[in-house]
C-alpha cells in the first residue's frame, strides 16, 4: 500500500522552492507588523542567516534603485516603510488634509516616559508641569505604553514604552533615542514635587468631570489623533 501524498494546486510550488527574494517581498507586503528573521525563516524553510543575507541585500537594493519605500529593521524585525522624501505625497492620499500627529502634550508626555522608564506617572507630571493623566491614559488605549511595575516605596504605577512604539518611531531599541536624557531633571530633584501618595488612575475610569482639581494647574487637552 502506497503512502498517500498531498499534491499542490498546479501551478503552486513547495514552499521550500520559491525563489528566496521574491518570497520575502510577498510575505513583508502584508504584515501589519514587523517580522523577526526566525518567523521568517520557518516559514520559508531556509536557515535564518541565509534570510538575514537576503533581507539586507533587499534592504540595500531598494535604496541603491532610490524607490518609493525602504525595508528597514525595526523593533526586532522587518518591514515595509515608506520612503521619508515621499511623506507629503503619502500624507495628502492617507490623510485628505486631517492632521495626524500626536499632539504636542502627548509627544512631551512620552518623551518623559520614554527616557525616564520606567517611571511613575506623578513624576511625569513633575516634570511636565501639569497633570498627565488624560494623556497618559490616551497613550496607554494606543499601545505606546504600558505598565511596568509598581515602585517598591510608593507602590506607584511605573510606566515604561512598548515595542509598538519602537515600531512606529522606526526604532531598533532604546538605545537608538537621540541624546536628550541629560536634559531632563533627575527623579531626586523633582522628588518633593511628586505626589507619589496620590492613587494611580484607573485608565478605564472616566475623565474627571468640570471643575475637579488638578494638581498644579489644568492637564492638556486629551490627544484624538493619531501618532
Amino acid at each position: 500500500m502506497s503512502e498517500e501524498t498531498t499534491e499542490l494546486p498546479a501551478g503552486l510550488r513547495a514552499v521550500a522552492d520559491l525563489d528566496l527574494k521574491p518570497a520575502l517581498e510577498a510575505m513583508l507586503m502584508v504584515v501589519d507588523e514587523p517580522a523577526t528573521e526566525e518567523h521568517l525563516a520557518k516559514i520559508l524553510e531556509r536557515p535564518r542567516r541565509q534570510v538575514a543575507d537576503a533581507l539586507r541585500e533587499l534592504a540595500d537594493e531598494y535604496a541603491v534603485q532610490g524607490r518609493g519605500f525602504e525595508l528597514r529593521f525595526v523593533a526586532g524585525g522587518w518591514r515595509y516603510y515608506t520612503r521619508a522624501e515621499y511623506a507629503p505625497a503619502v500624507e495628502r492620499l492617507i490623510l485628505d488634509g486631517q492632521t495626524a500627529r500626536l499632539t504636542q502634550a502627548a509627544l512631551e508626555t512620552l518623551a518623559v516616559v520614554a527616557y525616564r522608564q520606567p517611571v511613575s506617572r506623578s513624576r511625569v507630571s513633575a516634570v511636565r508641569g501639569v497633570n498627565c493623566d488624560g494623556v497618559m491614559r490616551t497613550l496607554l488605549q494606543r499601545g505606546l505604553v504600558e505598565e511596568a511595575g509598581a515602585e517598591p516605596e510608593t507602590g506607584a504605577i511605573l510606566y515604561r514604552t512598548t515595542n509598538y512604539f519602537l515600531e512606529r518611531m522606526g526604532l531598533r531599541g532604546l538605545d537608538e533615542l537621540p541624546e536628550l536624557a541629560p536634559f531632563l531633571p533627575e527623579a531626586e530633584a523633582i522628588e518633593a514635587e511628586t505626589q507619589e501618595g496620590v492613587p494611580s488612575f484607573d485608565p478605564d475610569a472616566p475623565d474627571d468631570g468640570p471643575g475637579a482639581p488638578l494638581p498644579r494647574g489644568t492637564d492638556d487637552v486629551d490627544d484624538q489623533t493619531e501618532l
